[in-house]
């Protein structure tokens, strides 16, 4: 009861009584014309067939095409208006010149490097063709006067956050896909009050819909008046928009500069396993220090510009002391963004030329594996052609039906001689790579089509960096507390089962 209560005070409640009333709207209009329904039926049929060349034509996946197209033709009255509603990804004419001025800045603070390319490629082509792409399309360029540190657990990442956010003389920025009151987000918040005080410019940005039920409404202004300048990223509106689809999935704390974490793991407790939500669950982290952690700014100044509609001079952060002597050459780092609005599969297409490029073996965390065909591929000619490609996925997940799918894709790949393997302990939700000794890429990008194409997604691609090392080592000693997926566990599933994954898989793409 005590549970009952609080959800019909919460504005969750009051967004599902919006919804339903404009349901309402839509069926008595619908009975109101009933003795035109013949006319409603026809116009609907046709405008779904004039959405499903749309569709056709667009630049979306073929995959996602494809699950589209199937719901319009179950549903042949409401699909085509429901795809307008939610399943185009266009931009207000505003809105594109306000996004295309972002980039416009992006581009303009963070020069490309064509001697690091130079330099990369005495080393090795293949990699400085995977950094130029990076560089050229995503507009975040490689540094080699930077260190990485891979933080193989939440509770380490923690730690290690608090430890850097004390030494904050500057600024702060914090922009974060769930931020929950809890042991975790108390204790950063206290020294983000305290930092505040000290005259330190501490920023912070949440996602609405990630946060939903995690935050009380109006906490952005409970932050302010403890001087902390807040964002919420695509509030929650109780209106059809197609911009519920793009959430800002990134995880980005940033300090005076020089210093940047991200990685899968958000500001809550099951982050640190301070309370067991889905059995023991394992994430990690990377934290960049150097010029490179100036990218990771530019990222957030971006998103907070493009969220409060001003223009700042982004100069203005960028470290003024020489950095510390610790800080020395420690291979190439470059920290990425993936923006789901510009139709460039930046995060997909790194993670393509990844384990196309591999040679010996390609090692892959995820807590979703819902891929289209063009990953499939990759991953099966890859393991075909002799390398040894081995993914790790939760043995419990966190959506049943998401889990479900991702179990869909594992007869495929293992019959091709991908090796997959279930992290017994709880939830795996890193969301890693690591591929021949020499790349690895530590970031927030699920594989799923989600993180592939719908949300603002971020990651640190690495090559012949100290940290690759450490990642392989999480990796092997991580692969100690999994199960090994073999066909006889999938010919021992239930029919039913398959079943339910094979009707869940057809609508993988909207999920």
């Amino acid at each position: 009861m005590k549970y009952i209560f609080k959800f019909m005070f919460h504005r969750i409640f009051f967004v599902i009584l919006a919804m339903l009333a404009q349901l309402f709207v839509l069926v008595s209009v619908l009975m109101k014309f009933y003795d035109y329904f013949a006319f409603f039926y026809v116009g609907s049929i046709i405008l779904s067939i004039v959405v499903i060349f749309i569709i056709l034509n667009n630049k979306s996946n073929p995959v996602y095409k494809i699950a589209w197209i199937i719901l319009i033709l179950l549903f042949p009255i409401f699909g085509g208006i429901f795809y307008i509603f939610f399943g185009a990804n266009k931009l207000s004419k505003r809105e594109r010149l306000r996004m295309k001025s972002i980039e416009d800045k992006t581009k303009e603070a963070l020069k490309p490097k064509p001697l690091i390319l130079e330099e990369m490629k005495l080393h090795n082509e293949i990699a400085a063709t995977q950094s130029k792409y990076i560089q050229d399309y995503a507009y975040y360029p490689p540094y080699c006067n930077s260190t990485s540190e891979y933080l193989s657990i939440g509770e380490v990442k923690f730690e290690k956050l608090k430890e850097e956010l004390r030494k904050a003389e500057h600024f702060i920025f914090l922009e974060y896909f769930i931020i929950e009151e809890g042991v975790m987000w108390n204790s950063i918040l206290d020294i983000l009050k305290e930092k505040a005080k000290e005259g330190v410019d501490v920023r912070v940005i949440y996602d609405d819909a990630g946060c939903m039920f995690k935050l009380p409404y109006g906490y952005d202004k409970k932050l302010e008046s403890m001087g902390i300048k807040c964002c919420i990223f695509n509030p929650f509106k109780p209106v059809l928009s197609t911009r519920m689809n793009n959430r800002d999935h990134r995880k980005i704390a940033i300090i005076d500069g020089h210093t940047g974490f991200t990685g899968g793991i958000n500001l809550a407790d099951e982050y640190i396993n301070e309370y067991e939500k889905f059995g023991h669950w394992k994430d990690t982290a990377i934290m960049v220090k150097g010029e490179a952690a100036w990218s990771m700014t530019v990222m957030f100044l971006s998103m907070w510009d493009y969220l409060k509609g001003i223009d700042e001079d982004f100069n203005k952060y960028r470290p003024k002391l020489p950095l510390s002597d610790e800080i020395c050459k420690d291979g190439y780092i470059q920290p990425f963004a993936d923006n789901p609005l510009d139709d460039e599969a930046v995060g997909e297409v790194v993670y393509l030329n990844l384990i196309n490029k591999a040679k010996k073996y390609v090692y892959i965390t995820t807590p979703y594996l819902i891929i289209d065909n063009e990953i499939i591929t990759a991953l099966t000619s890859a393991a075909k052609g002799g390398v040894d490609v081995r993914i790790i996925t939760p043995y419990r997940g966190d959506k049943w039906y998401v889990h479900e799918v991702t179990r869909s894709y594992y007869r495929a790949l293992i019959e091709s001689g991908v090796r997959i393997f279930e992290y017994t302990p709880g939830f795996i939700h890193s969301k890693t790579f690591v591929v021949d000794d020499e790349y690895g890429v530590v970031g927030t990008i699920n594989m799923d089509y989600r993180s592939l194409f719908l949300h603002f997604e971020c990651g640190v691609w690495m090559y012949k960096c100290r940290s690759i090392y450490d990642i392989k080592e999480d990796f092997i000693n991580t692969l100690k507390m999994c199960h090994e997926i073999t066909i006889k566990d999938l010919d021992d599933v239930k029919w039913y089962k398959k079943l339910v994954r094979t009707v869940l898989r057809i609508f993988a793409p909207l999920m």
